[in-house]
């Protein structure tokens, strides 16, 4: 229903990375949500409607957080990482993405 607003093609360019880790992990055992690394200028509406569509589940709701870059050395200069963006995607009771089996077929 909300991917007709949105052309394929940005969709497609919506998700860059599932995010694994170990807070992902315990997010989605305890929360029933999934954790995604996502395009920098990518919105809430455009976000559930790409899950929906790559991964044919049904998407309760979605939080976005901005992950601000680290500060490192390079040799004797101060840097900066990019910044970059997450989103929290909570899954319909019931509803699950099991990115293991996904890779296989």
């Amino acid at each position: 229903m909300s991917e007709n607003k949105f052309s394929q093609e940005r969709l497609m360019n919506v998700l860059l990375a599932p995010q694994i880790s170990e807070k992902a992990t315990y997010v989605a055992d305890k929360h029933e949500q999934v954790i995604f690394r996502v395009a920098p200028d990518a919105t809430k509406p455009e976000v559930k409607a790409a899950v929906e569509l790559l991964f044919k589940v049904n998407v309760a709701s979605v939080q976005i957080a901005v992950v601000k870059g680290k500060k490192k050395r390079f040799g004797r200069f101060m840097g900066r990482r990019k910044d970059w963006k997450k989103a929290y995607v909570c899954l319909a009771p019931g509803q699950e993405i099991n990115f293991a089996a996904g890779e296989q077929g």
